[in-house]
């Protein structure tokens, strides 16, 4: 099984909050885009729909951003990740109404895959958002270098765009 990179990217923008959560203030998606290099694109549907669930609160005009909305103890991730992914069918079998496969009936592969889909939703939902920040110094050492590589890179392209400008 595989989870969709809108679900990992949902994961991700909460690890990221939640990491920043003690220093207070809020973040921004180009925050979160420059510390795991994703699209803008991308994180603003995901943060919206984050928004939707109640696990983050968005704030508009000047000083915009977002912070958790519940404390990390209280965001369990099986439940994130149901409510990110669309599709949790592992076979063709598991979608609601289907019933084309012959074998359907007596299928014991069928069985199988449904018990280790519970175990693996088992297994997340026995994990709460503190339970992946638990190295919390280190992911915010790590997304604060991230965002120091960035702004370094950032001038050193404005730099040579400028110096560009000017042999013109």
């Amino acid at each position: 099984m595989r989870l969709t990179i809108f679900t990992d990217y949902t994961l991700r923008v909460l690890i990221y909050l939640g990491a920043r959560q003690p220093e207070g203030g809020l973040a921004t998606i180009g925050d979160v885009a420059i510390a795991y290099g994703i699209s803008e694109n991308h994180l603003t549907k995901i943060v919206h729909h984050l928004a939707r669930q109640g696990y983050v609160e968005t704030t508009r005009g000047k000083g915009s951003g977002m912070q958790l909305a519940r404390a990390p103890e209280t965001i369990n991730i099986g439940e994130v990740v149901r409510s990110a992914e669309t599709d949790l069918a592992v076979v063709e079998c598991f979608e609601p109404g289907n019933f084309d496969c012959p074998i359907a009936p007596e299928c014991e592969l069928r069985r199988v895959l449904g018990r280790a889909l519970n175990a693996f939703l088992g297994v997340l939902d026995g994990q709460t958002l503190a339970d992946l920040l638990k190295p919390r110094a280190r992911l915010v050492r790590i997304f604060r270098d991230a965002a120091k590589r960035r702004t370094r890179f950032t001038r050193i392209r404005r730099a040579a765009a400028s110096v560009g400008r000017t042999r013109s």
